[in-house]
């Protein structure tokens, strides 16, 4: 049975925002939605977690959403961070982003005010009947500090424009039962979980390795979705380290950060209270880029 934002199947990449002397690097922004047409992403995805949204004030995040969609052109799929702990904040940007021309919203769940339930559902639903994108459920519970329960999804997925879920809570037996329980479109916010979701019924993921290799990650799902579940499992193995010191090193997006400045693609430059990976884990970065064979 075909999910609902089947569109969005296949390989999303999370975004960096570029920074140079404390502003957004338009160009290099740009250039990095050149780089995702030109590996046949089907999506990308600005001002999430991997895009330092935490950070950026209203004006930047509307203005890299703009510069996203502009050079995206309609070459390649837009899915713009969009959520806020506060239902007014998520709204104005849901609106903006439909505006600017993105195709889809990534609404992260409420952070920090741990919202019930109840509140989840009318947050989403609010956001839901505003715009006529497609949005995509953002679970982080690690981040957000409240999960968003499965049965809570079950009843967003009764309204027409939630069409995905983008499921990093870790919990294979949550992703089991919201893709048993609706015809969301589920897509892994883990990349070493990538394949272990696919073959649950996931329908991708949203990466943040894929800023470097998306090729690769194309390939893993590729192979998966063709029934060549061993060449699938070679790609799982051979990405899993890089996956791994993505996401274990330090809090993205300092590592992909780190790593986009290697292979000179970034000024690597973060927006505090990020700061740089220590000289050691640099050189565990380095090492893990090298053994890829990227660097």
């Amino acid at each position: 049975m075909p999910t609902r934002g089947e569109a969005f199947a296949g390989l999303s990449v999370a975004l960096t925002t570029p920074f140079r002397n404390g502003q957004v690097d338009v160009k290099a922004l740009q250039e990095q939605v050149d780089f995702q047409v030109k590996a046949g992403t089907t999506c990308v995805c600005p001002v999430g977690t991997t895009g330092e949204s935490p950070t950026l004030s209203h004006p930047e995040h509307e203005r890299v959403i703009a510069a996203v969609v502009e050079a995206a052109a309609g070459r390649i799929k837009v899915m713009a961070g969009t959520g806020s702990n506060s239902t007014d904040e998520a709204l104005h940007l849901t609106r903006w982003a439909e505006k600017a021309g993105a195709d889809a919203a990534l609404i992260v769940a409420p952070y920090y005010n741990k919202p019930t339930q109840e509140g989840m559902f009318l947050h989403f639903k609010a956001l839901a009947e505003a715009v006529d994108i497609p949005i995509c459920v953002y679970n982080i519970p690690g981040r957000t500090g409240k999960n968003i329960e499965p049965e809570t999804i079950a009843r967003m997925a009764e309204l027409p424009n939630i069409a995905l879920v983008k499921e990093a809570t870790g919990s294979m037996d949550q992703a089991s039962q919201i893709i048993a329980m609706t015809d969301l479109t589920v897509l892994s916010g883990d990349d070493s979980l990538t394949l272990p979701l696919l073959a649950i019924g996931g329908r991708g993921v949203i990466s943040v390795v894929g800023n470097i290799v998306p090729g690769d990650m194309i390939q893993l799902i590729n192979a998966f979705q063709s029934g060549d579940i061993a060449q699938a499992q070679q790609w799982h193995k051979r990405l899993f380290p890089l996956c791994r010191d993505m996401l274990g090193l330090a809090t993205n997006p300092i590592p992909i950060k780190a790593a986009m400045k290697l292979l000179g693609r970034d000024t690597g430059e973060l927006r505090m209270p990020m700061t740089p990976l220590s000289p050691d884990q640099e050189a565990k970065l380095r090492s893990t880029l090298a053994k890829y064979g990227v660097l």
